[in-house]
């Protein structure tokens, strides 16, 4: 039976990470829900893709597979992709780490921190509020309460994971988790 899993969580938690060390010892490919949702530009991130587009592009790449990983989240957006989903995988890790994950994700991506006042730090700092807001209750985009409540609704098995610890001991419990869905049904 095929594996199609779905790896989610904050901005900064580890979801893509999760995801390509999953694929790698699951023999799979790992997609990103970024790569969709949003078209390439430079800088990145700055023009959404409509809805339909984004699942026309899922279906056509990977979707009907038998096995596959996507990271991110679709939540509200992708859920003619939910009766795909064997397994979601939530990754939860305090915003304090989270936000120093994605100040080191900057500096790789760019070589330097990024210069204060200029284009990139506005940008970035925007981006950094966003993600802050995740765990705030009252915000309306990405948060854990969305994704809380939208895991609710899910039939399939969810594996919560805490992604404080190393990436190879979260793919270990991961897999552990999924073997033992699979002995369960």
């Amino acid at each position: 039976m095929g594996k199609r899993i779905h790896i989610m969580g904050a901005s900064g938690s580890g979801t893509s990470t999760l995801a390509r060390a999953m694929a790698t010892a699951l023999a799979t490919q790992a997609f990103d829900t970024d790569d969709f949702y949003w078209y390439p530009s430079d800088p990145p991130f700055r023009d959404k893709r409509p809805a339909a587009e984004r699942l026309a592009m899922m279906n056509a790449l990977f979707v009907p597979r038998a096995d596959w990983i996507l990271a991110g989240s679709f939540a509200g957006w992708g859920d003619p992709i939910i009766p795909r989903l064997t397994h979601v995988v939530f990754l939860s890790l305090p915003s304090g780490a989270r936000l120093a994950r994605l100040r080191a994700r900057e500096r790789r991506r760019y070589g330097r921190a990024i210069e204060p006042g200029g284009a990139q730090s506005r940008a970035f700092q925007s981006f950094l509020d966003w993600a802050m807001s995740y765990d705030d209750p009252q915000f309306t985009g990405r948060s854990r309460r969305v994704h809380d409540l939208w895991l609710e609704e899910l039939e399939c098995p969810v594996i919560r994971l805490d992604a404080r610890l190393p990436v190879e001991t979260l793919t270990a419990q991961a897999l552990g988790a999924l073997d033992q869905t699979r002995a369960d049904a």
